[in-house]
């Protein structure tokens, strides 16, 4: 069985009530388990942090056990060397998610400080961002 693990950054926890025009009204516990029924061969699992650290020590923990991860590090993606630093320190491929089209957005959005350390970028494409990075995944 494939494992792959979610890591959703700062504020995403909110999903389904923070800024709903943006990112959509559904919780992403809820998405979560409508990809885990569609993909019952994988072991999805999941964590959020609204700190950099708790992303970063959980990237260097799976990043050696999992089989891919999928990352939206929220706005930690526009700021954070020391992600960047931890994707590129382990073996797994990281797929660079985001929910709303970041290069539609404000100017300090279209930079990445992740994005080079990562296999690809998704964005753009709601909560469906996390399956098209399953998918790319289930093709690395």
């Amino acid at each position: 069985m494939r494992r792959i693990l979610i890591i959703n950054g700062p504020n995403l926890n909110l999903l389904g009530k923070r800024e709903p025009s943006t990112y959509g009204n559904i919780a992403f516990e809820d998405y979560l388990d409508t990809l885990r029924r569609r993909y019952p061969d994988i072991q999805t699992t999941y964590f959020q942090s609204n700190t950099e650290g708790a992303l970063i020590d959980k990237i260097q923990q799976a990043g050696f056990e999992v089989d891919g991860i999928i990352l939206n590090a929220g706005a930690y993606t526009h700021t954070s060397v020391a992600l960047q630093d931890a994707i590129r320190a382990i073996p797994a491929p990281v797929i660079e998610v985001h929910i709303s089209n970041v290069h539609a957005r404000e100017a300090y959005r279209h930079t990445s400080m992740i994005a080079a350390a990562c296999r690809g970028v998704i964005c753009g494409f709601g909560m469906d961002s996390y399956r098209l990075a399953v998918e790319a995944l289930l093709d690395i």
